[in-house]
């Protein structure tokens, strides 16, 4: 008897690390958990540690504006990323897709496009936000079509001021916001998956759907870009990135 329970067990053993390794299969690595090399930022700000792309301020060392660590290798149109991610007690981050480089600011390169966002709080981890562009063109758990733009007139110290907002429709959900927060590690590494194909863009974290976009506004949906992890101005964080690979669709 131990002994069939010893051939089942193994042929199970086998039965996962197939699955996993199919799982696996097309996808490239493209951080080697020792240095920065094909990735470029403010080496101030950006290192490895513990086999992670670690991204840090302090008080001492704080910044001014938001600031990137792009990937050199190239552009990404049709993909699924696949990456592990941990950020401290504070703080909020992102991983920016189909992006464009705008300029060189004075803590590091400036990056416009899509985000997978996540933070240290328990709101926009896994929404779509549009960094220098429409802003947040999907809450969590929403499943959303942008149509285009719209322009709205908001006060800010006392003034009124134009500004420009996805024209979106909801037009279903993906999952309760809470649910999918109650799934996520805090100070912990979790999974981030994103793909986009076409106008379609999902995220996942942990396994679970965050987000679901069909970004119809032609004038302003990005078909390609460069890929980018971001440390948010604010108080002082530290941010984590590890595993991370890539698959053309």
């Amino acid at each position: 008897m131990k002994k069939h329970f010893a051939i089942i067990a193994c042929f199970l053993a086998a039965a996962l690390t197939f699955n996993a390794s199919a799982g696996e299969r097309g996808f490239k690595k493209i951080f080697n958990g020792r240095n920065l090399d094909g990735w470029r930022g403010n080496p101030e700000l950006w290192s490895v540690e513990d086999d992670a792309i670690t991204g840090t301020t302090t008080a001492e060392n704080k910044i001014k504006h938001n600031t990137f660590l792009v990937w050199d290798a190239g552009k990404l149109k049709n993909f699924e990323l696949r990456l592990q991610y941990k950020i401290g007690k504070v703080g909020n981050s992102g991983i920016q897709y189909r992006a464009a480089e705008l300029s060189q600011g004075d803590f590091g390169p400036i990056v416009g496009g899509y985000q997978a966002d996540f933070e240290a709080g328990k709101k926009y981890s896994g929404i779509l936000y549009e960094e220098r562009g429409r802003g947040i063109l999907a809450l969590r758990g929403e499943k959303v079509v942008i149509k285009g733009v719209k322009e709205v007139e908001i006060k800010r110290k006392g003034k009124t001021i134009k500004r420009k907002q996805p024209d979106k429709e909801v037009t279903g959900s993906v999952g309760k916001s809470e649910d999918i927060q109650a799934k996520i590690k805090a100070e912990d590494w979790n999974d981030y998956r994103i793909v986009a194909k076409g106008n379609h863009l999902q995220h996942f974290i942990n396994g679970v759907k965050t987000v679901e976009v069909t970004d119809n506004d032609e004038a302003n949906a990005a078909k390609q870009g460069i890929l980018a992890f971001q440390i948010h101005v604010g108080p002082p964080m530290k941010v984590q990135f590890r595993n991370v690979r890539v698959k053309n669709l």
